[in-house]
């Protein structure tokens, strides 16, 4: 390992992520009842213009109003870019009211550094000036090309940072990409377009000790593809995806859940690692492989989601 060393981000269980739009809050209760792992109350894309004083509103309530982490959520706020007016409103009005029920800011259409520094500024006095214990973490979304041109800076921007989403749909949008749907293949490309780019921020994330996350797809009929695409997220390193129908809670968890027997394989891997060295070896073999010290780092992986999955679920 390097003399660098990294400190990883606080440790969530994020294999799916429900987007619910802060201007509907009949929805709020059924966000908390589901089976997602993380909700984020939507200030942005999800709500109209005349709509987000309401919806600012409304979201406030429903923070102090329903209990999120007693059903097992982690619970976000998207807020308004930086770009906006509405971007200072969402983060003074939800801290100052309802800061103590919130774990995560989502924060937009991230492009630098700077605009992780201007949300860490503002939430480190309104921490202070509230008297949280708590600190509030901070996502960012990586949706532009500017964004992906600087993610290892963004990546290593704040010590309040826990992970980094791939918008595609913006971000295909600032790319200006040819495309059939929100996360969708374009069948004229030789394999997967988004490739690149969520290999990119993955390695940005786990160099700096974030979770990776992977965004939208848009076709909530289409469970095939939306399996596909998460699946080729996992395979990368991945944590988990969105969720922007309910239908696509369960997915996500399936698939961003290690089946029971590759957390056995991993469990066995670290069994076999354990007995060799108290036999002073630093290898063993298992099942006729080969096995060292970086298969017990990518087993104890597995092996540690899967914990974390049962202590949730207990």
């Amino acid at each position: 390992m390097s003399h660098h060393q990294i400190t990883e981000a606080r440790r969530r269980l994020h294999r799916s992520e429900l987007a619910v739009p802060g201007s509907r809050p009949e929805l709020f209760e059924k966000a908390a009842a589901s089976q997602a792992d993380y909700v984020f109350l939507d200030l942005e894309d999800a709500v109209a213009p005349d709509e987000k004083a309401a919806a600012r509103a409304n979201v406030i309530e429903a923070l102090g109003d329903i209990d999120w982490r007693e059903s097992n959520k982690t619970i976000s706020v998207r807020i308004n870019g930086l770009d906006t007016h509405y971007m200072y409103r969402d983060l003074i009005d939800v801290v100052e009211r309802a800061g103590a029920h919130v774990d995560t800011i989502l924060v937009p259409k991230v492009g630098a550094p700077g605009d992780i520094y201007t949300v860490d500024a503002l939430l480190t006095q309104l921490e202070q000036a509230m008297g949280l214990s708590d600190r509030i973490g901070v996502e960012a979304l990586v949706e532009t090309a500017l964004g992906m041109a600087n993610v290892e800076a963004v990546a290593a921007s704040s010590p309040r940072l826990e992970a980094l989403h791939f918008g595609v749909a913006d971000y295909a949008a600032s790319c200006r990409a040819r495309t059939i749907t929100i996360g969708g293949l374009n069948p004229d490309y030789p394999g997967d377009q988004w490739h690149s780019a969520l290999s990119r921020m993955l390695v940005a994330c786990r160099a700096n000790g974030l979770r990776a996350i992977d965004g939208p797809f848009g076709d909530f009929g289409d469970p095939d593809g939306f399996i596909a695409g998460a699946r080729r997220a996992a395979a990368l390193g991945y944590e988990g995806k969105w969720a922007i129908h309910p239908a696509q809670i369960e997915l996500a968890n399936e698939v961003f859940t290690p089946p029971e027997s590759e957390v056995d394989q991993a469990r066995r891997v670290l069994e076999a690692l354990e007995e060799a060295a108290a036999a002073g070896r630093g290898a063993a073999q298992l099942d006729g492989r080969m096995i060292d010290a970086a298969s017990a780092r990518m087993a104890l992986n597995v092996v540690e989601t899967a914990e974390a999955i049962a202590n949730r679920e207990s």
